[in-house]
């Protein structure tokens, strides 16, 4: 999965630019998509939310994309459920299938596009 190719990556600090690049969009769109599915946010405000969540660090910071230690899922159920979310509602402690879902079809018209 490129998610966690790439998150493992980043953290290490192994990414080029542009992986770097694809692998924030990627988190920025599953955030997204989250907030909308089970915030209720409007499109708009939840990539606004994201873009906020995830800016694009300066190559070379100390730490460079330390965020992708936990997946867009985490992020996302910490700001709309809060802090221990998975005791509060263990529905939420792994990725739901529409989660997954969509993380699949972003990685295939990710993939789609590379071609």
């Amino acid at each position: 999965m490129f998610a966690t190719r790439a998150r493992d990556a980043v953290i290490e600090a192994n990414l080029t630019e542009q992986e770097y690049l694809d692998y924030l969009e990627s988190e920025r769109h599953m955030y997204a998509w989250c907030l909308v599915a089970y915030a209720g946010l409007l499109p708009s405000d939840a990539r606004e939310a994201a873009r906020s969540f995830y800016p694009c660090e300066p190559a070379g910071k100390h730490l460079r994309g330390l965020v992708f230690h936990d997946p867009a899922w985490h992020w996302a159920m910490l700001r709309i459920v809060g802090e221990s979310y998975w005791l509060k509602r263990p529905d939420l402690l792994e990725w739901s299938a529409e989660y997954r879902a969509e993380s699949d079809a972003y990685d295939a018209r990710f993939a789609a596009r590379e071609r």
